[in-house]
């Protein structure tokens, strides 16, 4: 009996422990967040305000919306941050359908060298992406993308990443699901649009999450591709106009960060059951 109470005490000891690291962890994850989501509330034409008088600077005393408002009037983000739908919702449309289809035979199929292809396609997630600018944009430029929404998707939809994730949820699934569907005369094509692809839901939306905020995030390729139309650039792209040659508006760019980080934090977190469910099936 003696022993079973100094254990309990030690359980929430090791427990009390651990919240404690967990705690600490999130709030160096957040804080940075939390300091620039300060920053751009405000009001930067109160009297003695500074960004550089910590830990004052994390708690204004006068708030305001007008850093977002005058982001949006002075600099146009609202057509960067159409920009940068579009360019992302096409990205993620054509990664998840080319992953969705290459990783099938991949998975499900036999034919010779499949594992020395997908070896193949592996390997090349050790390599930086830039090493393909050169070659994409004189591709681009050949065939009258460059400076285009689609040239700056195109190269972006095949990635080794969704083409890995989608095969190994396709290799959870059940064989025979398969093998009846075989049965029943179901074609390759119709076992992937309706077993696989709905039964790997989660791993979908798992891609669709990394490629969001990827491709959300994404800076130097774009600015390469649209160089010939900057007024197609996306957010990224734009954020750079808020900070000035010479001078620059601390409170403004705080703004316009904040504006670049909530879409994704919202999708995150409306989608994160399916998005950690995605995780666990490319694990197993």
């Amino acid at each position: 009996m003696s022993a079973r109470r100094r254990f309990r005490p030690r359980r929430a000891l090791s427990s009390l422990l651990s919240y404690l690291v967990l705690l600490l962890i999130l709030l160096f994850a957040v804080f940075p967040f939390l300091w620039t989501l300060a920053i751009s509330l405000t009001n930067k034409a109160a009297p003695g305000v500074s960004i550089y008088d910590f830990p004052a600077s994390l708690f204004p005393r006068s708030l305001t919306l007008y850093n977002f408002f005058n982001v949006f009037r002075t600099f146009h983000l609202a057509r960067y941050f159409l920009n940068s739908v579009v360019i992302t919702g096409l990205t993620i449309a054509g990664t998840l359908l080319v992953s969705a289809l290459a990783a099938y035979p991949l998975a499900r199929m036999r034919f010779p060298l499949k594992n020395f292809l997908f070896a193949a396609i592996i390997s090349t997630l050790v390599l930086p992406s830039e090493i393909n600018f050169i070659v994409n944009t004189l591709t681009l430029k050949r065939v009258h993308l460059l400076g285009t929404y689609w040239g700056v998707v195109l190269p972006l939809i095949s990635t080794a990443f969704g083409i890995f994730l989608m095969r190994q949820a396709y290799l959870g699934v059940p064989a025979a699901l398969t093998e009846a569907a075989i049965i029943d005369g179901a074609t390759d094509w119709q076992i992937l649009w309706r077993i696989m692809v709905p039964l790997s839901s989660p791993s979908l939306t798992a891609l669709g999450i990394f490629t969001l905020v990827n491709t959300w995030n994404s800076y130097f390729w774009p600015m390469v591709a649209l160089l010939p139309a900057p007024r197609l650039a996306p957010l990224a792209v734009g954020m750079l106009k808020l900070k000035g040659q010479f001078v620059y508006d601390p409170f403004n760019i705080a703004a316009g960060a904040v504006i670049m980080m909530v879409p994704v934090l919202i999708v995150f977190v409306a989608a994160q059951r399916l998005f950690m469910r995605g995780l666990e099936g490319a694990v197993k």
